[in-house]
């Protein structure tokens, strides 16, 4: 992956770490999400395919439950990465996309529900954080 270095003076692209068991575990073990969050509760991939599965099936509130706590457990973990409440986090790194999604659909389900300060602030910040992220999820 190349990360581009910010000619403005802003702070490094965070990275955050992979966890590759749960991915395992998603993949070749082909555990459901729930089975994934229970085990990782930090994993915030399986939030948010947690919270892209309940809003599909129109279960607006438990999606809007699972994106933020995925959006929190996210939050957590730049900040031990060393993010400071602001700068890139790619889209490109894997590690990076559990939070990522899980601000989008946080976004999505924050809109259905009628918190349009928090839908706007959402999309903000993903866009802020990531604009392939926003290209890619907000459709």
């Amino acid at each position: 992956m190349t990360t581009h270095k910010n000619l403005l003076g802003g702070p490094d692209p965070t990275l955050l770490p992979e966890n590759e068991e749960a991915h395992r575990l998603l993949g070749e073990e082909s555990k459901s999400p729930a089975e994934v969050a229970a085990a990782h509760p930090t994993f915030s991939l399986a939030w948010a395919m947690l919270a892209d599965d309940a809003f599909e099936a129109g279960r607006v509130i438990e999606s809007y439950a699972y994106a933020r706590t995925g959006y929190h457990r996210g939050l957590d973990a730049l900040r031990r990465a060393g993010w400071k409440g602001h700068g890139p986090i790619p889209w490109e790194h894997r590690g990076n996309r559990g939070f990522l999604r899980c601000l989008a659909a946080l976004a999505r389900a924050a809109g259905e529900i009628g918190e349009q300060d928090e839908y706007e602030r959402c999309w903000q910040f993903l866009k802020d954080s990531s604009e392939e992220a926003y290209a890619e999820l907000k459709r």
